[in-house]
């Protein structure tokens, strides 16, 4: 989080600076010192008429962005030289509150999707607003950009970041040892009721002969509302609509029965009993090496797993479990949704309406199509709807195409996007089964992915997820009981919770009008 009362005093400092750098005239002279606002930059070519070299700033990469092919076929496509330097692998928040209060020139930074760091950074005045830049420049950036999305970028009725929006999608669920319920003469369970059957089977019958070294279900300490089973509580997001409002999870009226639930795995030897202290790593070496049946995992890890699991047992089977329904039918895995990346325009730039010209250039649709998934016969094919990418190339020269994208086309990205998924045959049929053999009404949306920046939410909100998640695990493991729910409900509501309650739904409110 970033320290506001310093950062600001900063600001002001790089600010002036950067100001009085301009000279009387207040505009950019050409030997390039830097202006402070979009109206000072009228003159932002050189004398020759060229277009000047821009510096953008990025995201940490173990490529370097200037040597990569795309940097030649952006250069070439929109007419623009780019420097192109990265934050740091650490510490990147850090390194980019000195740089902006330093006013280091910048013409483009881009940032992970974090929209509380960004709002404070247009509200300390460190910002170039782009809503007047993107009416006189920002064709493409318009057509390609949704109203919703920038509408989530506004502040003070502003828009001060080109968003990219990421595809939504259902990321994870439980992947279970088929080959176990193939050896026990079992089914897939669809239900609550028929996983726990399922778990006792695999503790009785040990399928995975690891006699007491072993347990049938394990998950990672640090997520113990776990995917998928909170879904059959109605818990299937963060947030989700009880009685026209949005609750976070334990206020939620099924956060108690599912802790309930969990605990009763637990007593039971069903759900692993070291998994409080589990790590990621840790919790899928169990899987791979035979220990455990069941664990939660995103789709993007099944070829690690999958060669992991093979390696150690050849003939092991692994598959999704489907979206496990509860009492009355419910069942819900949550999606992805919001911002992967946000890019700003810094006071400090030196070429702000050249920034906007390039990224508007990028987004022109056959060059963004380019940038994205490459050339047609070349990078990827194209049949009966479905982009497929030719491997190795697709890889070695779209691999990285991230990094080069500045927003998105929202309607068509998500259709190129699908091609990186097909890179390895295991990779996609895990998020074909998450995202197309899972009824669209078992998939839900993040109802805050395009909220904008709320302040209470984003201050409150890690603290208040870290009590979620030990309180969560307190109950599991029998250290607490489920009726102490209602108590930490309380201190839940004077942590922050009531306050980002209150925001969110006065936020939530105004868009459902």
């Amino acid at each position: 989080m970033i320290n506001r009362k310093w950062l600001t005093l900063m600001l002001s400092a790089g600010l002036v600076a950067s100001i009085a750098g301009c000279g009387s005239s207040g505009n950019t002279n050409k030997e390039g010192a830097a202006g402070s606002s979009a109206e000072q930059t009228a003159g932002t070519q050189t004398e020759s008429g060229s277009k000047p070299e821009l510096k953008t700033l990025n995201l940490w990469s173990k490529d370097d962005y200037n040597t990569y092919t795309l940097a030649k076929v952006v250069e070439e496509k929109t007419g623009y030289k780019v420097k192109y330097e990265m934050l740091p692998a650490d510490k990147a928040m850090d390194k980019l509150n000195l740089l902006i209060s330093s006013a280091e020139p910048y013409d483009v930074i881009t940032i992970n999707g974090e929209k509380a760091v960004y709002t404070d950074y247009a509200k300390m005045g460190a910002l170039v607003d782009l809503t007047p830049l993107i009416d006189k420049y920002g064709g493409n950036i318009k057509a390609s950009i949704s109203p919703e999305s920038f509408e989530a970028m506004k502040v003070d009725g502003k828009i001060y970041a080109i968003p990219n929006r990421a595809s939504e999608f259902a990321g994870s669920s439980l992947m279970i040892r088929t080959d176990w319920l193939d050896k026990l003469g079992l089914k897939m369970p669809a239900t609550l009721d028929e996983l726990t059957s399922v778990l006792k089977a695999f503790k009785e019958k040990d399928p995975g002969g690891n006699g007491d070294k072993g347990a049938p279900l394990s998950i990672d300490g640090a997520m113990a509302t776990m995917v998928n089973v909170t879904g059959a509580f109605g818990i299937a997001t963060s947030w989700n609509i009880v009685d026209g409002k949005l609750v976070a999870a334990p206020v939620h009226p099924g956060f108690k029965e599912y802790l309930s639930y969990m605990a009763d795995l637990y007593k039971q030897g069903l759900l692993d009993k070291e998994f409080a202290v589990n790590k990621d790593a840790t919790l899928k070496e169990k899987f791979t090496s035979g220990r455990v049946g069941v664990i939660p995992l995103a789709w993007y890890d099944i070829p690690g797993i999958a060669d992991a699991l093979t390696k150690n047992f050849p003939d092991a089977k692994y598959a999704y479990v489907p979206a496990l329904k509860g009492k009355d039918g419910q069942a819900g895995i949550g999606m992805s949704g919001g911002f992967d990346r946000l890019t700003f325009i810094p006071k400090s730039s030196k070429h702000p309406e050249d920034a906007i010209k390039w990224i508007n250039a990028k987004l022109d649709k056959e060059t963004f199509k380019l940038i994205a998934i490459g050339e047609e016969g070349k990078h990827f094919t194209y049949k009966d709807g479905v982009y497929s990418p030719i491997l190795p190339l697709f890889t070695d020269e779209r691999g990285l195409a991230s990094n080069y994208v500045t927003g998105i086309d929202e309607k068509l990205y998500p259709v190129y996007w699908q091609a990186r998924v097909q890179k390895d045959p295991r990779l996609f049929a895990g998020f074909t089964f998450l995202n197309k053999e899972i009824p669209a009404e078992f998939r839900i949306s993040d109802p805050l992915a395009l909220a904008p920046s709320l302040p209470e939410y984003s201050k409150n909100n890690a603290s208040l997820n870290q009590m979620i998640n030990d309180f969560a695990v307190k109950v599991i493991v029998g250290e607490e009981s489920t009726d102490a729910v209602a108590a930490f409900v309380e201190k839940y509501n004077a942590a922050g919770g009531e306050a980002s309650a209150k925001e969110v739904n006065e936020w939530y409110a105004s868009v459902k009008k």
